[in-house]
């Protein structure tokens, strides 16, 4: 492959790099400040987590105490997680659990406010856009506990050759309004515990949990566990004892070896005598995007704005310094900072000498973020700094949330298209404006990941870097020919990178072996995988794949109304999906009442009938040894093994990633677990 070849392809490459890290305020039970009473005790605070078949179950159960002589409404308000879709919402009345229905989010609100004027138990999950999932629970009986849970799924992220799994925590300090108006309580009085089960069909190595006191026990090759435990059981502690405080997000890494294939893996959700079946595609290539060697330029685009001071600015500034540590003497850089304006720090580009690198080091750490947010100005001047003689990359450092001049999203992205630019973000943090900065990504045909406060952040950079210094196959395409298939989503999937998966949803007919191609360019030339397998005709092991597939179409219709505006035909789409599979989104919100008050208000139990559907197969999958997946063995679609970390695409070693943080490992909050040394 030519020189050529390479800078037209990488020309005008943007390297995002999207570090938001958390406020001190956390996830926890919330009342009106009125100043009449304190927050209410969250009492018990229990986390469940089953990690198996490329995705994740998250149940999160808790307890809250009223200990006034009067009834009281609860409002509980929890991070969204990353393609987090809600699919149960339980609250115990007169001593048995009620799971929710979903309904539209109006009719929801005013169901709910109807039967709290009644004074009949009922609770609302409502979704305040990408920020919070906002439970409301009434009423909270005057001296007693009232207990719920919240069910949530999402697909199991794995990159080079690592999965992650974050359960978050922290408030992501951007909603400077709703917080001088709400108090919150991160206290749990009574007992944390956090049980996080792996299921893999391809074998674990190691498991790590950074900036937590947590047991990792390894019970077989495809197994391993997670545990937490703080406090004391309430049940007649009366609230006392041992205090846990949910102010920090919990990360969990696992690694896979190096040494295994590129792969294609299949799980599908076809009831018996079903006409249409659910599927997960799951693409996970082989190690063949070359590497590039020639230099580039980096302009690093760095918010400085109020919502990104104290330890938000201290990890921006941390991570941006690993970044130009990693830059070559063949490198340039330079850095812009915006506020409410737009500056630069640097005299145009400076090379990527030590002496350079450590000075604007020094000089981003003395400063100190204050004004609104111009996102677009700063965008805009890294943008217009580009060379066009030179493969570039953008590094925009923002928390997204953008509140001074533009912030149209429709206006971001005719910015992105001016020029063949590539946007490349990690968005760290909660509440962060995910939605604009991942259109930003898809846009631009770059990729994107969010970043808890407490991951291995150097380890996150590291899989940028990995990225940007190799080919990429862009314009991808997928291809099913054999059996009919329909509403595959995403509908544009972008580019695919180093050491990334591709995961696709859709609909089938019938079964049988069907043709699979997956196409695209690499520096410009066409590229093409092929493969045959077969789509099952009856396959029950996994019926949550229906609501997975039902959020990801909810994704592509919000999706398209955050760029061009709302749609009342994708609206309705929305409400209709959310409604069929018992998803909470923008437009439907998860209803709990009084069994005889369903009927009463012509809510169908929909949901209920799907969970125990769901909650059977999970039982009986726990029963055995995990399944394997992989659809492709007898024509293997990618050739050698899949791309990791290291210089031969084995996957990388994070304990040579945590002598890289020694101001986290002196501090002795990184745990060790079974990494190899």
């Amino acid at each position: 492959m030519t020189t050529q070849h390479i800078e037209r392809t990488l020309k005008s490459l943007a390297f995002g790099l999207v570090l938001l890290t958390g406020s001190a305020e956390a996830a926890g039970l919330l009342t009106p400040a009125d100043g009449s009473l304190p927050p209410l005790d969250i009492r018990d605070h229990h986390v469940e987590v089953t990690v198996e078949d490329g995705y994740a179950i998250t149940r999160v159960e808790q307890v809250f105490h009223n200990p006034y002589d009067r009834d009281l409404e609860a409002i509980y308000s929890f991070p969204v997680p990353e393609r987090g879709a809600v699919a149960e919402f339980t609250v115990w009345i007169d001593g048995r659990p009620v799971n929710g229905e979903v309904v539209e989010k109006q009719r929801a609100r005013e169901i709910y406010e109807q039967e709290k004027a009644a004074g009949r138990e009922a609770g609302l999950t409502e979704k305040d856009s990408y920020k919070t999932f906002d439970i409301h629970v009434s009423p909270v009986r005057a001296g007693q506990d009232t207990r719920l849970r919240l069910v949530y799924m999402q697909p199991a992220h794995i990159d080079s050759n690592i999965g992650r799994f974050v359960y978050p925590l922290e408030e992501g300090g951007v909603d400077e309004q709703r917080l001088a108006f709400w108090t919150a309580n991160e206290k749990v009085s009574g007992s944390f515990r956090f049980d996080l089960k792996l299921r893999s069909a391809y074998p674990v190595e190691a498991v790590m949990v950074p900036n937590a006191n947590a047991a990792v026990k390894q019970l077989n090759a495809n197994a391993w566990q997670v545990s937490m435990e703080a406090g004391a059981p309430s049940e007649g502690s009366a609230g006392q004892g041992a205090v846990y405080t949910l102010d920090k997000d919990l990360v969990v890494y696992w690694r896979h070896p190096a040494n295994l294939p590129g792969s294609v893996d299949l799980v599908a959700h076809k009831p018996e005598g079903a006409k249409e079946g659910t599927f997960m595609l799951v693409l996970t290539p082989g190690d063949d995007l070359k590497p590039i060697t020639e230099g580039r330029d980096f302009v690093f685009v760095l918010d400085v704005s109020g919502s990104m001071s104290g330890r938000k600015y201290a990890t921006l500034a941390k991570g941006v310094s690993k970044s130009l540590a990693r830059l070559r003497p063949v490198d340039r850089f330079r850095i812009v900072l915006f506020n409410d304006r737009s500056r630069e720090l640097t005299g145009g580009y400076e090379a990527a000498t030590p002496e350079a690198i450590a000075r604007f080091t020094r000089e981003l750490e003395s400063v100190q973020p204050h004004n609104g947010t111009n996102l677009y100005a700063g965008l805009a001047e890294g943008v217009d700094a580009l060379d066009a003689d030179r493969t570039s990359a953008i590094v925009l450092v923002t928390d997204g949330v953008a509140n001074v001049g533009e912030t149209e999203q429709k206006r971001f992205i005719e910015l992105i298209r001016k020029k063949d630019v590539r946007l490349y973000t990690f968005i760290m943090g909660n509440s962060a404006n995910r939605p604009l900065l991942d259109a930003l990504v898809r846009h631009s045909g770059g990729f994107g990941a969010a970043v808890s406060n407490d991951d291995d952040i150097v380890g996150q950079l590291l899989m940028a870097e990995s990225k940007v210094s190799h080919e990429a196959l862009h314009g991808v395409k997928i291809a099913i020919d054999g059996v009919p298939v329909s509403d595959l989503t995403p509908a544009d999937l972008g580019s695919l990178y180093r050491g990334q998966q591709l995961v696709v949803f859709g609909h089938y007919t019938g079964g049988g072996e069907a043709n699979v191609r997956l196409t695209g360019k690499i520096s410009g030339q066409p590229k093409e995988y092929r493969t045959r397998f077969s789509f099952p005709q009856t396959a029950t092991d996994n019926p949550e794949i229906e609501r997975l597939w039902a959020y990801a179409a909810v994704e592509g219709h919000m999706n398209a109304m955050r760029d061009f505006g709302e749609d009342a035909d994708r609206r309705a789409q929305v409400v209709e999906l959310g409604v069929e599979y018992g998803l909470v989104t923008d437009y439907t919100s998860m209803l709990v009442l009084r069994e005889e008050q369903f009927a009463a208000h012509g809510i169908d139990r929909k949901n209920r009938n799907r969970l125990a559907s769901e909650y059977q197969a999970q039982q009986q999958r726990a029963a055995q040894p995990p399944t394997s997946r992989r659809v492709d063995t007898g024509a293997p679609m990618f050739s050698g093994n899949r791309a990791g970390l290291g210089g031969g695409g084995g996957a990388f070693d994070l304990w040579v990633l945590l002598a890289l943080l020694p101001f986290a490992w002196m501090s002795g909050r990184l745990v060790k677990s079974e990494w190899d040394a």
